[in-house]
C-alpha cells in the first residue's frame, strides 16, 4: 500500500477506535504528520508531532535522559523509548505515541547508514521499539520509507490492539 492509503487507512483506525495520536519526529523530519494532515477530518484524531532534531530538543520538549543519548546515541532504541514517553507525557488526551530517530545519510557513523528506530506505545503500556534497515539510496526516499514504516506500524498496533503484539 502506498504512503498516501496508508496514512487514510491510519485516520480511519484512530476514528473508528477514537484514538487520538501524537508523534516525536526526529529523522523523518514531520513526514509522517504532514503525511497525516493530507486526509480530510484528521485534525479531531491527530493530537500534533514534535519535530525533535537535535538531541537538546529531544532532552528539553521529550524529556529524553542526556546520559542515555551519551550512553547509546540518539539513534537508539532506548532514545525512541523514552521519546514515545515522553510525547505521551506531555499530550495527555492522546492514548497512542509513535516516534522515530535515524540516520539517513549522508555522513552517518560506519554501520548506522540507513538505520533508523521505531517506537510505538498505547498510554497505559510499555512502549515497543524496533530497529528497522532502509532500502532506499537517497535521504528523500529514506524518509518516504520510514514515514511508511511509521503508518505501517501504527496500522498494525491499532488492529491489535497492543504493541507487545
Amino acid at each position: 500500500m502506498d504512503l498516501e492509503s496508508a496514512a487514510v487507512e491510519l485516520v480511519e483506525l484512530l476514528a473508528a477506535q477514537q484514538q487520538q495520536l501524537v508523534l516525536a519526529e526526529s529523522c523523518t523530519g514531520g513526514l509522517v504528520a504532514a503525511t497525516l494532515a493530507t486526509v480530510p477530518g484528521v485534525s479531531q484524531w491527530l493530537s500534533g508531532s514534535m519535530v525533535v532534531y537535535q538531541d537538546a530538543s529531544k532532552v528539553k520538549w521529550l524529556g529524553v535522559a542526556s546520559d542515555i543519548i551519551e550512553r547509546h546515541t540518539s539513534v537508539s532504541a532506548p532514545v525512541a523509548h523514552q521519546m514515545v514517553g515522553g510525547a505521551l507525557h506531555q499530550t495527555p488526551q492522546a492514548g497512542i505515541a509513535a516516534a522515530v530517530t535515524g540516520h539517513l545519510g549522508p555522513d552517518a557513523p560506519p554501520g548506522m547508514d540507513g538505520v533508523f528506530f521505531l517506537g510505538v506505545g498505547l498510554r497505559g503500556q510499555s512502549p515497543r521499539t524496533w530497529q528497522l534497515e532502509l532500502k532506499a539510496n537517497k535521504r528523500v526516499g529514506r524518509q518516504r520509507e520510514a514515514a511508511q514504516a511509521v503508518i505501517d506500524t501504527l496500522v498494525r498496533v491499532l488492529r491489535r490492539g497492543a504493541t507487545d503484539k
